[in-house]
């Protein structure tokens, strides 16, 4: 699934008052990290994800590892702060038509 810019912006204002659910600590992407990124993913659909990395090439490496590994959409990236959605089949969360 591949997110049109206008349901990005829709997801970007959903996911503004959201706190992160996931904190990565010094350990960085873990097995355990990674499990608790799809638990909150079933659960909520949109989600945020601090990502403690001071490097920014390591933190990009962590971010497309979370992406590919979820196989989850990329909304957004602020800083250590990542947004990610993936469609439960519940559909929890309406999004608008590309």
């Amino acid at each position: 699934m591949n997110l049109s810019t206008k349901q990005k912006q829709h997801l970007k204002g959903l996911a503004h008052n959201l706190k992160p659910v996931v904190l990565m600590g010094a350990n960085g992407l873990t097995e355990a990290v990674l499990a608790e990124i799809e638990l909150a993913l079933d659960h909520h659909e949109l989600i945020k994800i601090k990502v403690a990395s001071e490097d920014r090439d390591t933190k990009e490496l962590i971010i497309d590892a979370i992406i590919r590994e979820t196989k989850a959409e990329k909304v957004q990236g602020i800083g250590k702060v990542l947004v990610i959605y993936r469609q439960s089949e519940q559909r929890k969360i309406e999004i608008p038509r590309k």
